[in-house]
């Protein structure tokens, strides 16, 4: 299913923000950094979440080829994503790059919607050698919408991790990095936004 959260209420005056979680299974180190950055979010601002994440697509999500194809639940997970005031995108490493389903996902998001949009990237991977997917791969995509990408990438490798949870102080140090600079351009651009806490 698609999970949706909210902090401090979903009353429609605080900024919204969509994450999406590029993972295909659970459990899932993706959906994990997803977690830990997003929370971190809003412990600094008050922000409504919704989380969206691939493995509930479903099996007929990878056969659609047209926008008018998408059944009324997929239509409303791109939407989330174009109306969203700040997105966080992550997206496992497969061979090098973002998986084939996440840009598939992000093919069906309209060019012209993503402009200016506060957007923290970050990828899983299996070791160090993957690193720079977040610079390369995933920057340089969200260029493509006009995005405004955080300068703060987070990368997590599976040793970041101790079971199912983000351990590496390195890591989150990024993760709280990122989120700062989330906080500080919804407060500064005034989108809805008021401080948590």
């Amino acid at each position: 299913m698609l999970d949706r959260a909210a902090a401090d209420g979903n009353d429609g005056i605080h900024p919204r923000l969509v994450a999406v979680s590029g993972n295909t299974r659970r459990p899932s180190r993706c959906r994990t950094l997803t977690n830990a950055i997003t929370a971190r979010i809003a412990e600094l601002v008050r922000v409504e979440i919704r989380i969206i994440e691939l493995v509930d697509l479903g099996p007929g999500f990878a056969a659609s080829f047209e926008r008018a194809e998408l059944p009324p639940r997929l239509l409303s997970a791109i939407e989330a994503v174009e109306t969203a005031d700040v997105l966080v995108a992550v997206s496992p490493v497969y061979n090098g790059s973002y998986t084939g389903l996440f840009k598939h996902f992000l093919d069906f998001v309209g060019s012209g919607t993503l402009v200016g949009k506060p957007v923290v990237i970050g990828a899983t991977g299996g070791g160090p050698r993957h690193t720079l997917v977040v610079e390369h791969q995933l920057r340089p995509l969200f260029a493509f919408f006009n995005a405004l990408t955080i300068p703060t990438a987070v990368y997590a490798e599976d040793a970041s991790f101790t079971s199912s949870t983000l351990t590496d102080p390195v890591v989150m140090r990024r993760v709280e990095m990122a989120a700062a600079q989330v906080a500080a351009i919804l407060t500064a651009t005034g989108i809805r936004s008021t401080l948590a806490g």
